[in-house]
């Protein structure tokens, strides 16, 4: 017996091997589960990042250890591919996979129609398919989504048409996101229907008017509703007081009319309440019960009365923002106790009587704008009681009495603009000197006592006129190196202008105009670089008027009126791009300089009695055909000279000393510093460190000062930006500092910037980036203003059209690198004319990359903690959500093509208005759009390219995000349409019309197309 099973045994073994073969060569992808993962893999076209999906032998479940997958009792119940560049649809046999709940795919790049395919995922609980490119209408049968769905996200896709009554059928729901589409149909009051409901997010939508549905007041357990910018109309429905468990209410900017329904106030849960930019009428409701409110933001409305007293029982508010309506009366006593209070906004309406006491004494009072109201007495002594106190706003009320001495202590104040007031008294010494301090605005006031000697180090701004301040400009205002606007109009300054005043490179406007001064103007003024604007009428000045003011390349306003000068007008004037000159009332003679001989200049000469002109329409005297008679050199001047030439030989005796210590210093320098270079560099530690003194600084800003430093005796020069030696801003800056040098490091291309290497020692920075001679693009197009009060902008000079086309075109291609080409994606995220810088040709590089952000790696949340970047120049959703995406930077990208086209600045309009609201408005008035170009370069052969950036820039301005445009499709339009009469781009299912149109009632028009691409009609 044993013997036959012996002899059967080889025979047995190979009928077991035979039998096991065809399972060991498939083990690796035994496991159906695994084997649809990887069929889902080979659909998605093996996308790098999920390269690690593969199979394996060693156990038929190791696709649970995936991080993307999700497993219950060993079987897949859960798919997370979020931003990992998914390109295709999404396959049938994804339902194939019998137990999974959760589904999220959002953040790529999906294409077609709404995914009927999930209807065979019976338990599916979870779905996120938004930040998208589906499209069409959301299909009638929605329902026969899973039953027990509870989670269903579709924002931030181009889907279109109405919401189906129908979404009401899902009995399940808890969270319904459809915000931020191309809706423009209705939205179903069979919403109301989903009793579990906690969550309805339907804002960015631009559906047909429509009223808020009562039905909505079934909603019993829900917490969130979100319905800004969805054309809502009519009066919000008694019915919102029944949803007992809301906590966040967003109504803002629609067209709602009418009162405030009293019970939504009513609302124990409610923590936040949005109603701002509507028409809504009547009274705050006098009774408030909802005691966990944290947010009100009613502004921007009708609403009139006084400022319920039960608001000061909100003991956990933190927002009161009220602005712009016609409320009246006084703040309760009790609102100032609050003891959760930081942001306070009740600007522009009728509010009148004393501001509370207590503001800022029992809380961490951060914002305080109370402007353009009829409040009288004194300004609460404990706004910055805590410490945290930014700004002051308080302007065009009637305050009284001296400024509160405890903001003389208030180390985190930013901004004080109290103008237009009746405080008197002197000004709080440690006001002056406050070092976060950026503007201090005193105008219009009874204040009295002398300039000091020293400012604030971070002091941009400072307006004095119409007061009683008096003495001599400080010798000591040489020490001033950062301001940029000084406006001391009409007080009781007397002496000298002294020659330190002149030492100021970043001045941009000056205004001394009505006061005292006497003497001879200063002789030596080549450090107002920057000087755009200078005024110093009516006052009591002599000499003659130095030939250098005819050298300052940026000066466009120049008024010396009214005072007692005398000789000639320098001819070197006429070099001056001027749009105002004023030189009437003074002692001046001869032939006025042949460049104002013209009826623009007819008011600039009155009242000299010894000035002549060849025009008799100047209302001056002819010149005669014989030669006046020349004076010899006066004394004075002759005293002039000698003093001109003993500074410069000082000056140079200073220069030497400066080198002499540098050199000394080199030694020491180069051995605290750590380089580390990105490029081959041709210059040394020493170079750069020896040259970062004053006289090389070109610009300044909250995170440090930028030098140009020359690197050889060839003339090259690079730009340094060294961080401040800053304690309290260290955990900041050394974030933007990392910020920069992960990002440029990496880049290389010819429109943006290039990071040439960064230094580094205990106490200090330096990025060095190569050197670009035209600055920024703002100076180009703004000349850094101007006038206060002056509407528009003043250039230092002109910029034309084919350098303003060809500096877009740039830009476009660097920000489409940076979103379509560098993987991760980088969003810039503080996209600005400031930070578009211009070499020699005029050539657009993106810089400043401190604000930028990779986009969202696996697993982070892809919002940022707080919203960063520059007013006017904000995607509107950006400011309210802190979403980072790459339409941020569009709508940035936008603004900068409606400055280009319009010569306006992005924040130009009122306090609460920007560039692309007044384009659009421009628009939507049907207004020519000729009218809004620029009219110092708007020529005939150029009308169409330049009305086609206009509507181009009111596209990529769009409120809804979905509906602007990609960079790299904002580049193939400027691309087609350089000097073309009309341009049409037909390249993956997108069209771009440059009809003449926009006739509807919102900023966008944005039509779904046949070949499931867009369509903008602008």
């Amino acid at each position: 017996m044993f013997e036959s099973i012996s002899l059967q045994a080889p025979l047995f073994l190979v009928v077991i091997f035979f039998l096991i073969l065809p399972f060991h060569g498939n083990s690796q992808t035994s496991n159906p589960e695994q084997t649809i993962l990887l069929k889902l893999k080979q659909h998605w076209s093996n996308p790098p990042s999920i390269n690690h999906w593969t199979p394996s032998s060693n156990s038929n479940s190791t696709h649970c250890s995936w991080p993307e997958i999700t497993c219950t009792d060993g079987s897949v119940t859960g798919i997370v591919l979020i931003n990992i560049d998914l390109t295709t649809t999404i396959p049938p046999f994804i339902c194939d996979l019998q137990n999974l709940t959760h589904i999220d795919v959002q953040n790529n790049y999906i294409p077609g129609t709404f995914p009927t395919a999930l209807y065979n995922c019976s338990k599916l609980q979870y779905l996120d398919i938004s930040q998208n490119y589906f499209v069409g209408f959301i299909p009638g049968d929605v329902n026969r989504l899973s039953t027990q769905l509870r989670f269903l996200n579709i924002s931030g896709n181009n889907f279109t048409g109405d919401i189906p009554s129908t979404i009401g059928l899902l009995p399940e729901l808890q969270v319904l996101q459809l915000s931020q589409n191309l809706f423009d149909g209705s939205f179903p009051p069979e919403i109301g229907n989903l009793s579990n409901l906690e969550v309805l997010k339907l804002e960015f939508n631009d559906f047909m008017p429509s009223t808020l549905p009562s039905s909505f007041g079934r909603l019993k357990k829900l917490r969130e509703l979100w319905m800004r910018v969805t054309n809502l109309v009519g009066e919000i429905p008694e019915t919102i007081g029944n949803l007992m468990a809301l906590e966040f209410l967003d109504l803002s900017t629609n067209d709602l009319t009418g009162d405030i329904p009293s019970g939504s106030f009513s609302m124990k849960n409610l923590t936040e309440i949005y109603l701002f930019k509507n028409r809504l009428s009547g009274m705050i409701p006098r009774t408030i019960e909802a005691l966990n409110l944290e947010v009100i933001d009613l502004s921007e409305n009708n609403l009139t009365g006084t400022i319920p007293e039960d608001f000061g029982k909100l003991t956990k508010l933190t927002q009161l923002v009220l602005f712009s309506n016609q409320l009246s009366g006084e703040i309760p006593t009790t609102v100032g106790s609050l003891p959760a209070l930081s942001d306070v906004r009740i600007f522009s309406n009728n509010l009148s009587g004393e501001l509370p006491p207590d503001f800022g004494r029992y809380s961490m009072l951060k914002y305080f704008e109370v402007p353009d109201n009829q409040f009288s007495g004194r300004l609460p002594e404990f706004l910055c009681h805590n410490g945290a106190l930014a700004g002051v706003i308080a302007f065009n009320n009637h305050l009284s009495g001296e400024l509160p001495n405890s903001l003389g202590n208030c180390r985190s104040l930013r901004s004080v603009r109290v103008h237009g007031n009746r405080f008197s008294g002197d000004i709080p010494t440690g006001l002056w000197t406050s070092f976060n301090l950026t503007e201090l605005m005193l105008s219009n006031n009874f204040f009295t006592g002398h300039l000091p000697d020293e400012l604030g180090a971070n002091l941009s701004r400072l307006e004095i006129s119409n007061n009683r301040f008096s003495g001599e400009i400080p010798a000591g205002i040489s020490s001033w190196r950062n301001l940029t606007v000084f406006i001391a109009s009409n007080n009781l300054f007397n002496g000298t202008l002294p020659q330190e005043l002149t030492a100021l490179p970043a001045l941009t406007t000056l205004l001394l105009d009505g006061n005292r001064f006497s003497g001879h103007f200063p002789s030596e003024i080549f450090s107002w670089e920057s000087l755009s604007t200078l005024n110093l009428s009516r006052n009591r000045l002599s000499g003659q008027i130095p030939a250098e003011i005819g050298s300052l390349p940026r000066l466009t306003e120049l008024d010396l009126s009214g005072n007692e000068f005398s000789g000639q007008i320098p001819p070197e004037i006429g070099n001056l791009r001027l749009t105002s000159l004023n030189l009437s009332s003074n002692l001046l003679t001869g032939r006025i300089p042949v460049e104002f001989e013209n009826a623009a200049f007819d008011s600039s000469f009155l009242n000299n009695s010894y000035l002549c002109t060849i025009n008799p329409s100047l209302g001056i005297d002819v010149c005669s055909s014989k030669p006046r008679k020349s004076n010899r050199i006066s004394s004075q001047l002759f005293i002039l000279i000698c003093i001109s030439a003993v500074m410069f030989i000082l000056a140079l005796l200073f220069g030497f000393f400066v080198i002499r210590y540098n050199g000394r210093r080199k030694g020491e320098l180069d051995s605290t510093w750590k380089l580390t270079s990105f490029q081959r560099l041709n210059f040394t530690e020493s170079d750069i460190l020896s040259s970062l003194i004053d006289s090389n600084t070109i610009g300044s800003g909250g995170s440090g000062k930028v030098y140009r430093v020359p690197v050889n005796r060839s003339g090259e020069f690079v730009a340094v930006k060294r961080i401040w030696n800053s304690k309290k801003l260290e955990i900041k800056l050394e974030k933007a500092f990392l910020a920069e040098i992960e990002i440029l490091s990496r880049i290389l291309h010819s429109n943006i910037v290039k990071l040439l290497c960064c230094m580094s020692s205990e106490n200090s920075k330096l990025l060095v980036y190569e050197y670009l001679e035209n600055c920024s693009l703002d100076r180009w197009l703004h000349g850094r203003k101007r006038r206060s009060g002056v509407t528009g902008s003043v250039r230092h000079d002109v910029l034309d059209w084919p350098k303003r086309f060809k500096i877009a075109v740039g830009a476009a291609r660097g920000l489409c690198y940076m979103h379509h080409d560098c993987s991760p994606s980088i969003i810039h995220r503080d996209v600005k004319s400031s930070n578009i810088l211009l070499d020699s040709e005029f050539n657009a590089k993106i810089a400043d990359f401190g604000l930028a952000k990779m986009l969202i790696k696996h697993g982070e949340p892809n919002t940022m903690s707080s919203v960063a970047g520059s007013f006017g120049y904000f995607a509107p959703e950006y400011a309210h959500t802190t979403r980072v995406n790459e339409k941020i930077d569009v709508y940035s990208f936008g603004v900068v093509l409606l400055e280009l086209a319009t010569g306006r600045e992005a924040n130009d309009g009122d306090e609460h208005t920007n560039l692309a609201d007044w384009s659009w408005r421009h628009i939507q008035e049907n207004w020519p759009i000729t009218d809004a170009l620029d009219g110092e370069i708007k020529e005939q052969c150029y009308l169409d390219e330049m009305s086609t950036v206009f509507k181009l820039g009111i596209i990529c301005t769009g409120t809804l995000p979905s509906s602007r445009p990609t960079m790299k499709e904002v580049l193939q339009i400027l691309l087609r349409h350089n000097h073309q009469p009309a341009f049409a781009e037909k390249n993956g299912g997108s069209e771009y019309d440059a009809a003449p149109l926009l006739k509807n009632s919102r900023r966008e028009n944005v039509l779904e197309n046949g070949n499931g691409g867009l369509a903008w009609n602008v």
